[in-house]
């Protein structure tokens, strides 16, 4: 024990003794009381010096301060209540039993601190991008980064700040130690009940790093179109067109292969096919695809192309083309395509609309004799 708390303890017994005629709980009560008001006293004076002392400095600082007030005038009051313990005429055994209670719940706050801590360093790294413009690829990148880093931190941290919160507790300590050396069969089932977590805690750094799956990401998953709308630290969820949401894990995007639209550029080019019959007059048509995408607001100005694919017994098909600045609008360009492609072969072209024909030369009309064998 430090010489000052050994001093400290020789003061209470003094006054202790010169306070005999209080029950005992009074006196331990009031040296707690005192205790606390001073730890409370400090720690308002501490704040107001560390506040005058980042306010000049940069967001992440003032930040890390506005945000450890509360975690650090719990671990103040904390140790204030650990010492008056100390220093109160307390059964030892009950002194003991509150101390050890108190560090259980003092090593909990500093991890909470540190979470908070990596809380903070991911809201100021973040604050650097924007994901309202329409080319976002490098803030989805690094939004999907930190996020997703961040939550692993904040797990380790919290599974370490538990494990030596647990350490300090001697039954609870001794118990795990003999259990798991005892039966080497607990730690082979612990594994496995452990696997899933640990699996997707290595599939979300994969995909911290690698990025095969970014926030806001266009993508087609067990044959549905969505865009990703919130990275876990065990689970992706998928926004699907129709505002249902796909609950995926992370394994999912690094095992099963998945389609990304907006990999390296939102920028999509949509597709529309169209079946016209053999006389079609495709100068005309391509004449029309190009006013519908120079008059439509979805187009970017970059891509307008129509082509014949195919061509069947009955129709030929074809491909318009038309680039759109993201996964959204390029789909709605696509259906805009078709709609007015459509009213046009309708009502200005109606000789691209497909139809059947039948050969009346090779067909023999049903009056005819049949013809006489010499």
């Amino acid at each position: 024990m430090p010489p000052f708390i050994t001093d400290l303890t020789h003061e209470v017994f003094r006054l202790w003794r010169r306070l005999s005629w209080l029950p005992e709980w009074a006196v331990v009560a009031g040296i707690v009381v005192v205790f606390v008001f001073v730890g409370w006293a400090a720690n308002q004076i501490v704040f107001a010096l560390l506040k005058l002392a980042v306010r000049n400095r940069d967001v992440f600082w003032r930040g890390v301060v506005g945000r450890a007030r509360l975690k650090v005038r719990i671990a103040v009051m904390i140790a204030a209540m650990s010492l008056a313990v100390t220093v109160s005429p307390l059964d030892p055994a009950a002194s003991h039993a509150i101390r050890q209670t108190l560090l259980f719940l003092f090593i909990l706050d500093i991890g909470w601190m540190l979470i908070g801590a990596s809380d903070m360093w991911a809201v100021v790294y973040l604050r650097r991008f924007n994901m309202a413009t329409e080319d976002n690829l490098v803030a989805r990148k690094h939004i999907t980064q930190a996020r997703i880093l961040q939550r692993i931190a904040a797990l380790l941290i919290a599974i370490v700040t538990l494990g030596l919160a647990l350490l300090t507790i001697a039954e609870v300590r001794q118990w795990g130690m003999s259990l798991l050396a005892s039966a080497g069969v607990v730690g082979i089932i612990a594994g496995f009940a452990l696997q899933p977590l640990l699996t997707n805690m290595i599939a979300g750094v994969q995909i911290a790093t690698g990025q095969p799956i970014r926030l806001d990401d266009a993508v087609i998953v067990e044959g549905e179109w969505g865009t990703v709308e919130e990275i876990t630290s065990t689970y992706v969820v998928v926004k699907l067109w129709d505002w249902r949401r796909m609950i995926l894990p992370l394994t999912y995007f690094i095992q099963k292969p998945f389609q990304n639209w907006t990999r390296e550029t939102s920028r999509l080019i949509g597709t529309a096919f169209l079946y016209v019959d053999y006389e079609a007059p495709m100068d005309r048509l391509r004449t029309e695809l190009d006013r519908i995408c120079r008059e439509s607001p979805l187009w970017d100005g970059d891509v307008i192309s129509l082509q014949v694919t195919d061509i069947t017994d009955r129709v030929a098909q074809v491909r318009c083309l038309a680039s759109a600045r993201n996964g959204a609008a390029a789909f709605d360009l696509r259906c805009e395509i078709r709609e007015k492609m459509l009213a046009f072969m309708r009502d200005r072209c109606p000789e691209a609309l497909p139809r059947d024909r039948v050969d009346l030369d090779r067909v023999s009309p049903p009056d005819a004799a049949p013809r006489v064998q010499p």
